[in-house]
């Protein structure tokens, strides 16, 4: 026969509920396990990067660091000496000018001396004394100097204008002019230079900032190494190179 449910109504007041109990008691426990999992988590995390980051890692984010900074530097020097060597450039062409425009004057003075001269040696050859002394009355400064030294020397000298001490105006001045103008053109070349070199280097720098990004693409232990090493070896050179080139600011 089955059994009746005899329990009464004051023993099913005074029962406990324990439905509340185990539903807090599991609520407890899933806030104990997240919050030892929230402080677990990071930590783990943590140490598993700390782990991950191996020398070759650093030395990695080292160098493609240093060596943006020195392809940066190589094209500001690159570019300041291009600037110097169109100064240079702009100078010489001023100086050549200028020496041109001296050494015209100088071939004018040469000429007028010339033609005074002329008249000169025709009135001596007429043994003409008034026209003569004349005509020495309106030689040049340059050319009277060059011509009491060939009177002094006995006249042995081809003519005044074969002595040393004839010096038209304008002569120094474009020999002047013109050392300068092949000075500034030879600085210039010298400058061009210097930022070739320094462009040169910024190849170079790319280079080296190809083969560390690519020691990270490969697989093979051994290729990350050697891509790596060489890196190095072409970085290491170029730096000692670029110390032994001038700066300019």
């Amino acid at each position: 026969m089955p059994v009746s449910d005899q329990t009464t109504p004051g023993e099913r007041s005074h029962a406990p509920d324990r439905s509340g109990d185990l539903e807090e008691t599991g609520s407890e426990d899933v806030t104990t396990d997240g919050a030892e999992a929230e402080r677990a988590g990071p930590s783990g995390s943590s140490k598993h990067e700390a782990e991950g980051k191996s020398p070759a890692d650093i030395l990695t984010v080292f160098l493609l660091s240093l060596i943006a900074v020195l392809t940066a530097w190589c094209g500001f020097e690159s570019s300041k000496w291009g600037g110097e060597m169109s100064i240079a450039f702009s100078q010489a062409s001023s100086a050549r000018i200028q020496s041109t425009a001296a050494e015209a004057q100088a071939n004018a003075a040469r000429q007028y001396d010339l033609t005074v001269y002329t008249q000169w040696v025709l009135a001596v050859e007429a043994q003409d004394t008034e026209l003569r002394d004349f005509i020495e009355e309106r030689f040049s400064p340059e050319f009277a100097v060059a011509f009491e030294a060939w009177e002094a020397g006995g006249r042995e000298a081809l003519g005044p204008f074969t002595v040393p001490e004839y010096v038209p105006p304008g002569t120094l001045e474009s020999v002047a002019l013109a050392d300068r103008a092949d000075a500034k053109f030879e600085e210039a070349l010298d400058y061009n230079q210097r930022g070739d070199n320094y462009t040169l280097l910024t190849v170079l720098f790319a280079l080296v900032l190809f083969l560390t990004a690519m020691s990270q693409r490969v697989n093979a232990a051994w290729m990350q190494r050697a891509m790596l090493g060489l890196a190095v070896i072409v970085a290491v050179g170029c730096i000692v190179t670029m110390l032994t080139y001038p700066v300019k600011i």
